[in-house]
């Protein structure tokens, strides 16, 4: 019998577990991954930016756990000896009609105490950027990269060195809920008696969700990013990190420019709708997801809305012209030859039944489990802050 068992193994549920360790290491703690390792999935194909809150609503749970987090994330780095590096990052306006978003964008941060954030003329973008292609642009100076599989690994380690027990190849398939406990059955047929279940199972977050639910006003929907890689002769033209003005009504930041902790320079990510919940390749289909998908009136109602988006987005997938265009829009001097492809994520996002693309985090709870039901970028960054909420959530029960 255990107290909690997490469900998923990324780097929100070992924070998770990680947190409820350190608060109670006397609780009986279960962790359950489908794979046969940990972070293989959201948190393994990561880009590995520490994000600084700069993007959202103030007072939003992304915008205080993302706040939050980020300091978490610095002092349990230092403690434990992981490498990272506070570059900053450079948000440019390209067209005239991105500076009045640039400076609502200026505003929200200063909104959410990012006091040392600085407002660019072209010859102060140029200081910092000498290649990039602008009009305007904000120096973001916490913005910051890592290696979040180090970091949730670390996690791991440190729960099981309190007692925290890994089980990987631990596909839940049911949840069986008694008077007090609830039976979580695996492949295979293994089972675990538990007192509460918290599910952290991203991409079937909704899935798990919905065993015990009959109605789960959301879906997750699998956008697919993907990376080129600037070969090695071109990383000079990057110096930190640089991103464009989003579009306010969609909630993905555009291809951007990274920096790695590596040395290697990250181009990209698009988003396109995924056929697969995990289906890394533009071939990779699986009907039953697919289809569940497509006939969700959610997800419905944000292709009739976003279809010019949309059909741009596959647009740079399957043209490796389309993609360059878009990053020369920030640096001119990128050429088609000087990508190298490279990895795909896959982002869970939750969209409702009337077609919004949830923008803050969802927690969903009842008697017998916590859903974290959308949790996307910047999990990674507020993984430590999501994982001490969910955590205290728990703890109340106890």
């Amino acid at each position: 019998m255990y107290d909690i068992t997490i469900i998923g193994g990324g780097i929100v549920g070992l924070a998770t577990a990680y947190q409820l360790k350190e608060a109670n290491s006397q609780l009986k703690i279960a962790l359950l991954e489908k794979e046969n390792e940990l972070v293989k999935h959201q948190t393994g194909n990561n880009s590995g930016v520490i994000h600084s809150g700069l993007y959202y609503k103030p007072g939003s749970l992304k915008a205080t756990n993302c706040i939050n987090g980020y300091n978490m994330l610095l002092d349990f780095a230092n403690k434990h000896n992981i490498k990272y590096n506070l570059c900053g990052k450079v948000v440019v306006a390209t067209l005239p009609e991105e500076i009045e978003r640039l400076e609502n964008l200026y505003q929200r941060g200063l909104q959410n105490g990012l006091t040392k954030i600085k407002r660019l003329n072209l010859q102060e973008l140029k200081e910092i950027e000498p290649h990039v292609n602008g009009l305007e642009g904000i120096f973001v100076p916490y913005t910051g990269i890592i290696d979040y599989t180090e970091v949730a690994e670390k996690m791991g380690e440190l729960f099981k060195a309190k007692g925290g027990e890994i089980h990987l190849n631990s596909k839940v398939e049911n949840i069986i809920n008694k008077t007090a406990t609830s039976e979580i059955v695996t492949k295979g047929g293994k089972t675990f008696e538990t007192k509460l279940v918290v599910n952290c199972a991203g991409l079937y977050s909704d899935k798990i969700a919905a065993i015990n639910k009959e109605k789960i006003n959301l879906r997750i929907i699998p956008f697919r990013g993907e990376y080129f890689l600037l070969k090695p002769e071109k990383r000079h033209l990057v110096k930190t990190l640089i991103y464009p003005v989003p579009d306010p009504n969609f909630p993905f930041l555009g291809v951007h420019f990274t920096n790695m902790i590596n040395g290697e320079v990250e181009c990209g990510p698009n988003a396109v709708f995924a056929f697969k919940k995990e289906g890394y390749n533009r071939l990779d289909f699986d009907f039953k997801e697919f289809w569940e998908s497509v006939t969700w009136p959610g997800f419905q109602k944000v292709a009739i809305k976003y279809w010019k988006t949309g059909l741009g987005e596959y647009h740079r997938s399957f043209s490796k012209s389309a993609f360059t265009k878009a990053l020369q829009r920030l640096i001119p001097e990128i050429q088609k030859d000087d990508l190298v492809p490279t990895h795909a994520g896959v982002r869970a996002q939750a969209c409702d039944r009337d077609g919004g693309l949830l923008d803050d985090f969802s927690i969903i709870e009842d008697k017998y489990i916590i859903n974290v039901c959308n949790a996307p970028s910047p999990a990674a960054t507020s993984s430590l802050s999501i994982g001490k909420t969910v955590s205290e959530m728990v703890l109340k029960r106890f």
